[in-house]
């Protein structure tokens, strides 16, 4: 024996309301991650990003470190990862999903602009 216990054995030690509180815990940090974590837990690389993207892998690494972007680039940069992007106000009352950037980074179609059908 070499004196190790897996982590798996020690949790289920725990009381069950330790577990539970723990359990909480690591689901509100998956909600909350940095766009590199989201990328690392897809199993992209910056370069697989960035040829989706049509960009060099330099100008992902670039996005991924900025604080501030556009809502087009960054809904572009979770479409590329194959998710969509939501936008949500939370207030007291309750959350609010900002729906005016649905439209952001999407190819305008002529049809809409035109009003043909």
């Amino acid at each position: 024996m070499t004196g190790h216990t897996p982590f798996s054995k020690l949790r289920a030690g725990l009381p069950p309301e330790r577990q539970q509180r723990a359990a909480q815990k690591t689901a509100a940090l998956r909600e909350r991650m940095a766009l590199h974590e989201v990328r690392e837990a897809r199993r992209l690389t910056q370069a697989s990003l960035a040829d989706t993207l049509g960009v060099d892998q330099s100008a992902v690494a670039k996005m991924e470190k900025r604080t501030d972007m556009y809502v087009g680039n960054l809904r572009r940069f979770v479409a590329a990862m194959g998710g969509e992007l939501q936008i949500i106000a939370r207030f007291p009352e309750g959350d609010v999903v900002i729906d005016n950037f649905a439209g952001l980074g999407e190819p305008a179609d002529p049809a809409a602009s035109t009003g043909a059908d």
